[in-house]
């Protein structure tokens, strides 16, 4: 083979295979991970990380819009699996000045040191996904830098079929983006805004916060009407101004990466309903029992213990006997794990026995740190 052929042939897998892993920022991209939930009513009405780990709705201004937000199975698209889907199920069309909502992916300082943003040696960029919708619409996607509040924003296309998309943004010498656990980089996806946020020219180059140059007064909103809907997958983010095939990672991968923010001990897509004992117990006395949680990996903080349902629905099980719970604590928490408490009020239980904590399978255990 000739330099030239060979030249040919490395230019063609760098256009048509995945090239070697870590270039991706985003994690879930592919929105392979659902901890909290596969579907979720009534999206609009609060923020929240509400179904695909690490995307966030960001709500504003008190749009009467509402969604569905749902893990949808894939069929027309190779290589993916699932996608975000968005459908409104109830739309706004008297769209107040102050009303907003965008989809966020929120990155830690941590993890955007690569960007040498705020100094000479800024870097580019490039931002690509996979999206389609119910009809030709066109909306806005940005980034936003959280010490400063700098931003940059540009606006993208859709049609009923998944087309990729793929924006570079320039790097910005402007605000050094502090090497920490907090969120920092932000990139957002505008699907709705009043006149506050479309009054002014869009920001294509980076610049200060201020609402009139964050989103085009060209976009479409996603309150428009009950027939809408918004598909969005293969979302990339990396360093450099050209895109490259989507860097898909497994499962088990994606999963370790998100549970940094949110752990669930007992996810709705895996505990069995007929033996959902979610940890261990030592019994401290006749009405208290103590556990220790231990984090498949360190959290990005202490997080917050969520156990949905009342303590009802949770029941300590000591030999051949079923206490029901009357309360429950976390005790000790860190990013690495700790404790929990559990009361049993109609006492009974052994000092120093062993017992495990019974969760009824419509409820769930979850710990969140996310951003």
């Amino acid at each position: 083979m000739t330099k030239a052929a060979e030249l040919a042939k490395m230019g063609e897998v760098l256009t048509n295979s995945q090239i070697g892993g870590r270039r991706n920022m985003i994690i879930n991209g592919a929105m392979q991970v659902a901890q909290r939930a596969t579907s979720s009513t009534g999206v609009g009405s609060a923020d929240g990380y509400f179904t695909l780990d690490r995307w966030y709705c960001d709500t504003n201004g008190n749009s009467a819009g509402r969604l569905t937000m749902t893990q949808t199975a894939i069929t027309d698209l190779p290589g993916f699996q699932n996608c975000l889907k968005f459908a409104c199920t109830t739309a706004d069309t008297s769209i107040a000045a102050a009303e907003r909502f965008r989809l966020e992916y929120k990155m830690e300082g941590f993890d955007a040191q690569g960007l040498a943003k705020g100094t000479s040696d800024a870097k580019p960029v490039t931002v690509s996904f996979y999206v389609k919708g119910h009809d030709s619409a066109t909306y806005t996607v940005g980034l936003y830098e959280g010490t400063t509040g700098r931003k940059i924003a540009a606006t993208f296309p859709v049609t009923t079929s998944w087309v990729r998309q793929t924006v570079t943004f320039p790097g910005d010498t402007t605000g050094v983006i502090p090497n920490n656990n907090t969120a920092q980089l932000m990139l957002r996806f505008y699907l709705h805004a009043g006149s506050n946020y479309t009054s002014g020219t869009l920001g294509t180059s980076w610049n200060d916060d201020g609402n009139t140059v964050q989103i085009s007064s060209d976009g479409n909103s996603i309150f428009e009407s009950t027939s809408a809907e918004f598909f969005l997958t293969g979302v990339q983010m990396e360093i450099g101004s050209q895109a490259t095939p989507f860097e898909h990672r497994s499962y088990g991968e994606e999963l370790a990466l998100c549970q940094r923010y949110c752990f669930d001990i007992n996810p709705s897509t895996g505990a069995s309903p007929n033996t959902p004992y979610i940890m261990p117990v030592a019994i401290y006395n006749d009405t208290l029992a103590i556990s220790q949680v231990n984090f498949p990996c360190e959290m990005r903080t202490t997080p917050t213990t969520t156990l949905t349902g009342a303590a009802a629905d949770f029941s300590i099980v000591e030999g051949n006997q079923t206490r029901v719970c009357t309360g429950f604590a976390a005790n000790g928490m860190s990013s690495v794990g700790g404790g929990m408490t559990w009361t049993v009020n109609a006492g009974g239980m052994t000092t120093a026995n062993a017992g495990n904590v019974f969760i009824e399978s419509n409820k769930r255990a979850f710990f969140d740190a996310e951003l």
